[in-house]
């Protein structure tokens, strides 16, 4: 027996101004099936979902959902047609219940019936395995607890296609693997469900079939058992991908930054770090590894001059430089590439020029007495733009409509144009597709092999293998171990993690 077609959408084409992001796509969504719709940074992936649930209006091409041709105007329009979709960036009112977030401007009659709304809430909570407390503010919710109330509104609403963008980009592995039962078993009860995504892996995992996108042209739609993570590269990048890293494995001479017994108190006021001691040496990619909330942040935060070091001691070729200040440290050449892109690392409402030189608008030849020199921070624009690969429309605007992986560029870019003698990178491949990631990690070997000292945190333990040429695992705050990765494994690492020590 075929399955039934929820969704066909043929030869959608969609432009703006000069670009063409879609080119004459087709996409189809069966009742029961989970499709992956695949592809870079700028494929146009996110741009043909935003067109099935009302947020673009299509330039030509047909939809038709459930069997019957139809027009979309609005978001309205698609989740009147059976479309939800949840963003990457959640579109709830913090301060409101979850409840009150379901409901939310959606009208089922006259009056609002609120013991029978309850009822409603719980019932497809325990349908779908959706565990909240519909009473909780969102404010007080984790952030897979806040998907899931974004999963239920889509699901009040009678949405039976259902659309998630990046749905893991936020998310910690186990909230992850969470996601991934209650997306499994939305498809049993015969919902169809379009995951956007560059994660192979999690492909691999949860699709029943894949669609490729690249340049804003469809690639291919293939069966999940018809594939492999190397064929999906390929369509992806319309070349095989080569991982071939060289590891300094002769690290000799003294540490270019040395901690020593290191405590650092996190935001509530309770020690993230506690007496931890490291060194990180010239040409060395020193990597980091721990779940989410083992005192990494705080431990970038306090190398940075961003946080205060409540003891110990931290060593820049032999000059304690615990207690300077960020600018101090800068000057003497510590460069900070922090998680929070937007947050910490650069404004949004600002244009590339001005983000560039946030770190160096009081020096020469940026500093022109008490003024800005306007044309060489745009000389500057132009050269990392070129040199990074920065995809970028128009250098003028505001940066915060570019993709993350031209954010990481632009701020990575930022700090390598200081030469620093240290590189703290925190999380920088995060939620970047394959391409980027590549960009980025070829970025980090660079600055290793020109001498640097290079600092990278990240959770993902294969990446941290991949590049690092020593491993320091943390845990709750403390150093269970520092490895080499040749000497190593992902399960020996996860261990560590969970606080099994490494002699």
């Amino acid at each position: 027996m075929t399955a039934k077609q929820l969704v066909s959408m043929r030869r959608i084409t969609k432009s703006f101004g000069a670009e063409t992001v879609n080119d004459r796509i087709d996409f189809d969504l069966q009742a029961g099936e989970i499709h992956a719709l695949l592809g870079e940074n700028g494929a146009g992936k996110s741009t043909l979902m935003n067109i099935l649930s009302g947020v673009y209006r299509q330039d030509a091409g047909e939809i038709n959902l459930h069997g019957r041709s139809v027009t979309i105007h609005s978001p309205k329009d698609a989740i009147a047609c059976g479309v939800g979709m949840i963003h990457q960036h959640f579109k709830l009112v913090e301060n409101l219940t979850a409840a009150e977030n379901i409901i939310l401007g959606y009208k089922k009659g006259l009056l609002l019936n609120r013991k029978k709304i309850s009822r409603e809430i719980a019932d497809f909570s325990k349908a779908y395995g959706l565990s909240i407390q519909p009473q909780d503010c969102i404010y007080q919710m984790s952030v897979g607890e806040k998907q899931r109330v974004e999963i239920l509104k889509a699901l009040y609403r009678g949405a039976d296609i259902l659309i998630l963008d990046e749905p893991t980009a936020v998310l910690t592995p186990q909230e992850a693997k969470e996601l991934f039962v209650i997306l499994k078993k939305m498809a049993k009860e015969g919902c169809g469900v379009i995951i956007i995504t560059h994660k192979m892996q999690e492909v691999m995992e949860i699709a029943d079939r894949i669609t490729v996108l690249r340049k804003g042209k469809k690639v291919g739609t293939q069966e999940i058992s018809q594939v492999n993570e190397q064929i999906l590269a390929e369509m992806m990048m319309g070349q095989m991908v080569v991982r071939e890293r060289v590891k300094n494995v002769n690290l000799e001479g003294e540490a270019v930054l040395a901690v020593q017994n290191l405590t650092v108190k996190g935001d509530k006021g309770v020690d993230a770090v506690r007496n931890v001691s490291f060194s990180v040496k010239q040409g060395e990619i020193l990597g980091i590894a721990g779940i989410s909330g083992s005192g990494q942040k705080e431990l970038a935060e306090a190398i940075a001059g961003l946080r205060k070091a409540e003891s110990g001691s931290i060593q820049m070729h032999q000059e304690e430089i615990a207690g300077k200040t960020a600018k101090q440290l800068i000057d003497l050449g510590i460069g900070f590439v922090p998680e929070d892109r937007l947050g910490m690392g650069l404004i949004g409402s600002m244009d590339i020029a001005d983000n560039l030189i946030l770190k160096d608008y009081r020096k020469a030849p940026i500093s022109k007495g008490i003024f800005i020199n306007k044309q060489k921070a745009k000389e500057r624009a132009k050269a990392v733009i070129k040199q990074f690969d920065v995809k970028i429309a128009d250098s003028s605007g505001a940066i915060k409509s570019l993709s993350g992986g031209n954010l990481q560029k632009i701020l990575l870019g930022r700090e390598i144009l200081e030469e620093p003698k240290v590189l703290i990178a925190a999380y920088p491949v995060r939620g970047l597709d394959i391409g980027t990631t590549e960009a980025v990690y070829n970025l980090l070997l660079e600055q290793r092999d020109r001498g640097c000292a290079v600092i990278f945190i990240s959770e993902d333990l294969d990446e941290i293998l991949e590049l690092s040429d020593r491993i320091m695992v943390m845990e709750g705050g403390r150093t269970t171990g520092i490895v080499k990765p040749q000497d190593t494994s992902v399960e020996e690492i996860g261990r560590m993690m969970l606080n099994g020590r490494v002699s």
